[in-house]
């Protein structure tokens, strides 16, 4: 027997945009989308055109190559057809290949919020489907408090799925949009459903209330349902959505579910679920979740004593699935044999080779850890971390020497009597024997100003970085209070369209934001090849 095909719908960029302290800029939905697509994630929803200019903007162009690109919204309004509706128009404007329509399946809900007719709500989600199929969309209906309603009123539910499904929507989603909902009663209703509906065109969308999200999407699954919808990391509001980068570890490495079932995440791509988790996190200034089931910094460490005695014997006695699996780190506490397992996995990830008889490869090694005691984290900085490694082995040329560096700020009235704040910064460069000074000017802070100071002349390199260009700044303040260490990630681009992150720390913000400016600018000079 074939192996059931899951579909894997990630919605980290809408429902999990509703987290608490969470703002994705445009720049960090389409490196979302773009690290989706990579993984073999199927659809990748990016939230609802029309509702803001971000989202609006995200959809002029589909950001993905192999996974399909959703867009959310509202079916029609009651009371106007579906053509008349400025929120279905939005939806079949955008560059989707999919329309996820929302609908309310509890009648409660459609009583109380709606306050319309049920058969109004039916009517609304069949003419939505259906206008939505003409377009040529594929197109999906998110039950909205499924389960809820399915306990209170079984039939009218039900009858709000049978409505999608019948116009022609290629998925009925089942959300415990409360996520109060526990996994026996998952199991059983959606075992219903697929009486009337196939499980093949079923899905479920867990919200984490009762911490049972992944058990619950599990649950369905077994059921009969294939299509899981999720956020990496378990983003969304409240508690959470279902967590997709668990679920793909689950899918992917227990046997239960591996001879079972198949995604379109592959072994190598699995490898990079680790990495994916945690640049995400670094990308929104969150510290990772060292606990995290498969992916977590502490996931596969033991500490010394009996337990450690066992995994250096036979790392199957205290782990459940291989780390490196979902390029992760064994971590025993005596022993460093498991870090230099992962750290040649990293630096084959970025295009480094070492072997692990390689000398060099412990000086990496101790070199990362120290940096990490100090404040560092490689995992989003890619660029950062590959420097250390090329410097280490005596491979990284001595393109240019910063001799010295200041930055000012001052807050005076212009000629207009407006109170303004302006920034100077002044950067002596050395590069080979010619000593150069460069001064610059700006009123967006003293980053800025030495990020145009430092760019502004480098001798004979100049050429090479006149398309580099500085995209995001991130900050993470830790371990005290003004006196803290700062953690500054830098994402820049050039003009070919790569994009690299770089780290700098230190407990002057302007001095850790220099370094990753200036290893911004090294990296951009080995991608073009010059040499010192």
């Amino acid at each position: 027997m074939s192996a059931a095909r899951i579909h894997l719908f990630d919605t980290t960029l809408r429902d999990g945009a509703q987290t608490t302290g969470v703002d994705f800029s445009l720049d960090d939905k389409r490196s979302v989308a773009a690290m989706l697509d990579k993984l073999g994630i199927d659809y990748v929803e990016g939230g609802y055109p029309g509702a803001n200019p971000l989202d609006t903007a995200f959809f002029a162009q589909k950001p993905t190559t192999q996974a399909k690109f959703a867009a959310f919204g509202m079916t029609k309004r009651a009371g106007r057809s579906a053509a008349n509706d400025p929120g279905i128009a939005a939806l079949l404007e955008a560059k989707a290949d999919a329309i996820v329509f929302v609908a309310k399946a509890w009648d409660y809900h459609v009583h109380v919020a709606l306050e319309i007719p049920l058969e109004d709500n039916l009517i609304g989600i069949a003419e939505s489907v259906e206008a939505a199929r003409a377009a040529g969309r594929e197109v999906m209906l998110d039950c909205e408090h499924f389960f809820d309603g399915y306990k209170a009123n079984p039939d009218y539910a039900l009858s709000c799925a049978r409505t999608a499904y019948e116009a022609g929507a290629r998925w009925v989603v089942l959300c415990d949009t409360n996520g109060g909902t526990l996994p026996d009663e998952i199991s059983a209703i959606v075992a219903e459903v697929t009486k009337t509906i196939p499980g093949d065109h079923l899905g479920i969308h867990a919200h984490d209330d009762c911490g049972c999200a992944v058990a619950n999407s599990l649950a369905a699954v077994e059921a009969g349902a294939r299509q899981i919808q999720g956020t990496l990391n378990g983003l969304g509001e409240r508690c959470g959505n279902a967590n997709l980068v668990t679920l793909i570890g689950a899918l992917k490495l227990k046997e239960r579910y591996r001879e079972r079932f198949a995604i379109a995440v592959d072994a190598t791509r699995l490898g990079e679920l680790t990495h994916v988790s945690r640049a995400l996190d670094e990308m929104l200034n969150r510290a990772p979740n060292r606990h995290a089931p498969f992916v977590g910094a502490s996931a596969f460490t033991t500490k010394a004593g009996i337990h450690a005695s066992a995994v250096l014997k036979d790392p199957r006695t205290y782990e459940h699935v291989p780390p490196e699996a979902i390029g992760n780190l064994r971590k025993v506490l005596i022993s460093d044999q498991g870090g230099k397992s992962n750290l040649v996995a990293e630096l084959e990830r970025i295009g480094v080779t070492l072997g692990r008889d390689d000398p060099r490869l412990g000086r990496v090694l101790d070199e990362v850890k120290e940096k990490e005691a100090q404040g560092y984290a490689f995992e989003g900085a890619d660029a950062s971390f590959f420097l250390l490694a090329k410097r280490i082995m005596g491979e990284l040329p001595a393109y240019f020497e910063i001799e010295r560096f200041t930055a000012n700020v001052e807050r005076r009235h212009n000629a207009l009597g407006e109170l303004v704040t302006f920034s100077e910064a002044i950067v002596k460069v050395k590069v080979g024997e010619e000593v150069l000074i460069s001064v610059a000017e700006s009123a967006l802070g003293p980053v800025n100003a030495l990020d145009l100071a430092l760019r502004k002349d480098l001798g004979r390199y100049q050429s090479l970085i006149e398309g580099l260009r500085l995209v995001d700044y991130k900050v993470r303040v830790f371990q005290g209070g003004t006196d803290a260490v700062t953690r500054v990630l830098i994402e820049s681009a050039d003009e070919t369209g790569a994009r690299w992150t770089t780290v700098g720390v230190s407990a002057n913000i302007i001095d850790a934001s220099f370094q990753a400016l200036v290893d911004s600018i090294t990296y951009k000079l080995m991608r073009e090849g010059a040499t010192a």
